[in-house]
């Protein structure tokens, strides 16, 4: 495993982390015994940074990393393991939309409160990071909650602060690291979602900010496992995330990523990610694990050797301007 620095702050961060999403449900049949001995061998790796949040599974995710870390302090592991967790907006629409009042959906109670839960959770009287869990640019010119969190933090019970981009509105957040009210950005930055490296990739750099890089492998579709025949459980949001005909369009572009990669020893899993890696601002990548097999898979990814610039600039005429599935994108 090869560490990077994540943005100013002092932590030595692996670069490839642990997705906790899929251990918390919403992505089929999850069996928590599978969940606890991938994250055992994802630190066993040399793994040190796992992200997770309220809405995974209500709490279920965060309960599972916690056992875990239990477990492993009582068999004298002691490694420092750097846990993300993050924070829903309070019940409205999601995303916000522009009408919205940052103090209604994250008002100081409110986020008092979820932190107490999530500290519960993860068993923990300090939260190495807390995330907002998405947010939107008609709150930029009053960044309420951030000076409540900011509070919080001189309290004690939080190490850093961190927001989750709107999957639609990226940019909106580059206003909050220039004004220097994040710690870090959490974002989607894949083979096909390029637009980061327009700008905010360049900003957070500049202004010292980590970022956690999510769904590197496009909800699975760039592990290129799946075929336009792929069916998805009801209890899987990919059910939803690829309705209609857009499986069918991704797998058409995956295959054609593919072959970009005929000259080259890579997976398309291990491309997927070694594109991600091979941009300078990015601190870690946070690839969803659901069994000690993934977690080895992805650890291993790390110690590759760098993406030739040959296949980087193949891969950026793979960017997809996709947005909302627009027809005929």
């Amino acid at each position: 495993m090869q560490y990077r620095q994540f943005g100013k702050h002092p932590l030595n961060c692996s670069e490839i982390g642990f997705g906790a999403w899929a251990i918390g449900g919403a992505w089929g049949t999850q069996d928590d015994s599978a969940s606890i001995a991938a994250l055992h061998r994802a630190l066993d790796l040399g793994c040190n940074f796992i992200d997770t949040a309220a809405g995974y599974g209500n709490g279920r995710s965060e309960r599972i990393i916690a056992q875990v870390l239990g477990e492993r302090v009582v068999a004298g592991k002691t490694e420092p393991v750097f846990v993300a967790t993050k924070t829903p907006p309070a019940a409205g629409d999601w995303p916000p939309n522009p009408y919205d009042k940052s103090e209604d959906r994250y008002s100081e109670k409110y986020l008092r409160e979820n932190i107490q839960e999530r500290l519960t959770f993860l068993n923990s009287d300090k939260l190495d990071l807390l995330q907002l869990h998405t947010w939107t640019r008609a709150w930029n010119t009053n960044p309420t909650p951030f000076k409540v969190l900011r509070q919080i933090q001189r309290e004690g019970l939080i190490g850093l602060i961190g927001v989750s981009t709107p999957e639609h509105d990226q940019n909106s957040v580059i206003d909050l690291m220039r004004g220097g009210w994040v710690d870090s950005v959490q974002l989607i930055y894949n083979i096909f979602e390029q637009e980061p490296a327009a700008e905010l990739l360049a900003v957070a750099k500049e202004c010292g900010v980590g970022i956690i890089v999510r769904v590197a492998f496009d909800e699975g579709s760039l592990t290129g496992k799946f075929t336009a025949d792929t069916n998805f459980p009801k209890d899987d949001f990919r059910s939803n995330y690829f309705a209609g005909d857009r499986l069918t369009r991704t797998v058409s572009r995956v295959d054609a990523i593919r072959n970009e990669l005929h000259d080259f020893d890579y997976s398309m899993p291990q491309a997927a990610l070694k594109f991600v890696l091979s941009h300078p601002a990015v601190s870690t990548v946070i690839p969803g694990i659901r069994n000690v097999a993934q977690a080895e898979a992805n650890c291993g990814v790390s110690d590759l050797p760098p993406m030739p610039e040959t296949l980087l600039q193949a891969l950026h005429k793979h960017y997809w301007r996709r947005a909302f599935w627009y027809a005929g994108k």
